[in-house]
């Protein structure tokens, strides 16, 4: 059984989530619960971001862009940003 990791959300991702329409923030509330939190390995899916970002995560739900911290020791996945690409990197 792998071990599920625990999602959960910066108050600035929170916020950008109720910024967008509630279609896409239940896609992507539904992608990291039921993809990401199921893995053994968050790193599985996703990519590594580069720069001044570079212990970042990415995960790519439709147009938007799911910016995490994986933290291992704890089992989470802090989601640290949501947008649409164009966006969420500034």
């Amino acid at each position: 059984m792998p071990s599920t990791w625990t999602i959960e959300y910066t108050a600035t991702a929170r916020s950008q989530l109720r910024k967008l329409d509630k279609q896409m923030a239940r896609r992507i509330v539904d992608y990291m619960d039921e993809r990401v939190a199921q893995l053994e390995n968050p790193r599985n899916l996703g990519k590594a971001l580069t720069g001044p970002m570079g212990d970042l995560w990415r995960y790519r739900v439709g147009d938007c862009r799911v910016i995490c911290e994986i933290q291992d020791d704890a089992l989470r996945v802090l989601v640290v940003r949501v947008g649409s690409r164009d966006k969420v990197y500034r």
